[in-house]
């Protein structure tokens, strides 16, 4: 790919990241947020702009404690599970926030030459890329593209009105915690 593609996908994937903004600031319009995972995009207001408040975290792990929100944000994280984490995150995340909460998830859908491109699916069926390491070296990091079906299998038992939007280069799922 040349440099102007590089640049042109670039450009087009931050406008769509415009549109997703708006619709990520309708669904949490007056939500007090609790935004997981915030080291791999950028926390607080700018990612979920229609919150009364958000309140960033990085590690996944969640505190013993979260009352007072009623939703969840997780951007650009879920990809990075694998297949054995997600469903213990999200049996954590139910117990810890209680039923009924707003679940919305954003992440990267997968566009040829211009996405990551996975090098290895290992037995368990999670999908890994290749990245620098802060050494400088290779890293292998799991990174998945899933479906619309997927998505809806995997939160199924967690959640329930899954509704997924796709653009060229996002996906945003939104949920109720069950």
């Amino acid at each position: 790919m040349s440099e102007q593609d590089n640049k042109d996908h670039a450009q087009a994937r931050m406008r769509e990241l415009d549109q997703v903004r708006a619709e990520l600031a309708r669904l949490t319009a007056g939500h007090k947020v609790l935004e997981l995972g915030c080291g791999h995009g950028m926390p607080g207001e700018a990612t979920v702009p229609g919150a009364t408040c958000v309140v960033a975290t990085g590690p996944m792990d969640l505190p013993a404690e979260l009352g007072g929100f009623d939703a969840v944000f997780m951007g650009f994280a879920w990809s990075q599970l694998k297949r054995d984490e997600q469903e213990p995150f999200l049996k954590q995340l139910r117990a810890r926030m209680g039923k009924d909460v707003l679940l919305v998830l954003l992440d990267e859908t997968y566009v040829e030459g211009c996405s990551p491109t996975i090098a290895r699916t290992d037995a368990q069926g999670n999908t890994y890329h290749v990245a620098a390491g802060p050494d400088g070296g290779q890293v292998e990091l799991p990174k998945s593209y899933p479906t619309d079906s997927t998505l809806r299998k995997r939160l199924g038992n967690a959640a329930r009105e899954i509704k997924i939007q796709r653009w060229d280069y996002h996906w945003l799922l939104s949920a109720r915690l069950k």
